[in-house]
């Protein structure tokens, strides 16, 4: 069964900083490409960035100030979030992802197909 549990989200001020992690069990984690997602109130999912194969890909939103990676050994996805707005105030969820990089544009871009992800941690970004 796969299991997915995040944790490090809390309540930060505009411009701090977090670290949430994931830890997987249930599956070869170091075979599959990992995402973060996030859903902000009234909003639908939102893909954040994903890791694979060791290369990193970002949403255009948290470009510069948010960092992924893995450790596999511990079966562990981080997400390292910097210069935090309110922008950035969503419940954050880790998930296997199954989709590709298109490289017909000007630059690679990942295109995600994301499933399996957990029960979320909240992130709040207010003053």
């Amino acid at each position: 069964e796969v299991q997915l549990v995040e944790s490090g989200g809390g309540l930060v001020q505009p411009g701090g900083s977090l670290r949430l992690s994931c830890v997987a069990s249930g599956f070869d984690f170091e075979n599959y490409a990992m995402s973060w997602v996030r859903q902000a109130p009234g909003r639908g999912l939102e893909w954040v960035a994903v890791v694979n194969s060791g290369i990193p890909y970002y949403a255009n939103s948290v470009k510069g100030r948010f960092t992924i990676s893995r450790d596999d050994a511990k079966k562990t996805l981080y997400l390292q979030l910097n210069k935090l707005t309110t922008e950035d105030t969503a419940m954050y969820y880790c998930a296997k992802d199954f989709g590709h990089v298109d490289f017909s544009g000007p630059y690679p871009k990942w295109l995600p197909r994301y499933k399996d992800w957990g029960q979320g941690t909240q992130v709040t970004v207010s003053s």
